[in-house]
């Protein structure tokens, strides 16, 4: 770990920055793709190379698939639902693990039961959600919320369970009221892991949105990957795989930036770590 500080320290001082190196790696791998691909090393049926992806990228953002649904169409749709979806889990799941983490008696009680809970696969719960809410919207961002629920609700029980109990102590001594001895001990020291659970979370939300676009729309990146599916077309079906991952990285990374604004000295205390 040592050696690849000292590494990482010797390439700054020679001007070469973290994204540059990202940039070039992803740089060899697509040449390295490409020429594999035209050399006949990789079947075009089965990973087509990427100047054909991108070929089809500008088909799919001019003319769209199915007709006129283009792929901004399919992203927004995709965005909107786990947006909805992540969101309601994270004001309901929040407060919920908050309560939960600090009253012994409710932990315990619970806990059989969230235990179970997350231990159903969201994806399996599709066609009750369908009998009971219909094929629409709302169906889709509930199993959404489902799923990223059990992810945040047990991360904040449990940082809740483990905030230490000397600092809260120490608040009482200096008469501190029960409101503030919430927002300044609890809540601050549950942070760090409210963040593991959302950031857990979010990765759950874009593998059940692709289970609940295949079925019932035409509009989303999970409908484009399905119906290019049923038509044999694997350069569309990639694409939208490669949206869906972009998107991904895209919200984690804003994710990790409001983490390090709202908890730059849990950021440094890794970094001293390290």
């Amino acid at each position: 770990m040592r050696r690849s500080a000292d590494k990482a320290r010797s390439l700054k001082r020679k001007g070469v920055t973290d994204f540059q190196i990202k940039l070039i790696t992803l740089l060899g791998l697509l040449i390295l793709w490409e020429t594999l691909s035209r050399l006949g090393y990789i079947s075009p049926l089965s990973l087509p190379r990427p100047t054909r992806l991108a070929s089809t990228l500008w088909d799919l953002s001019v003319y769209g698939f199915p007709t006129d649904i283009t792929v901004w169409l399919h992203i927004r749709a995709t965005m909107s639902r786990i947006v909805q979806g992540y969101l309601l889990a994270t004001v309901v799941a929040i407060p919920l693990g908050l309560i939960i983490g600090r009253s012994y008696l409710l932990e315990r009680g619970t806990n059989p039961i969230i235990t179970f809970a997350r231990s159903v696969a969201t994806i399996s719960l599709l066609p009750l959600a369908i009998a009971w809410f219909g094929v629409n919207e709302l169906s889709r961002v509930l199993l959404i919320m489902y799923g990223a629920f059990w992810a945040i609700l047990t991360n904040t029980i449990q940082g809740a369970r483990s905030v230490d109990t000397n600092f809260i102590n120490v608040g009482r001594m200096f008469g501190a009221k029960r409101s503030r001895i919430f927002f300044r001990v609890i809540l601050p020291a549950t942070l760090p892991r409210i963040f593991a659970g959302l950031k857990i979370a979010l990765g759950i939300s874009f593998m059940v949105i692709i289970g609940v676009e295949m079925i019932g729309t035409v509009e989303g990146l999970g409908a484009l990957i399905q119906q290019a599916r049923f038509f044999y077309k694997s350069d569309m079906a990639i694409d939208g795989t490669i949206f869906i991952g972009l998107l991904g990285l895209i919200l984690s990374v804003l994710l990790d930036w409001v983490e390090r604004l709202l908890l730059p000295w849990a950021v440094g205390l890794e970094e001293v770590k390290r």
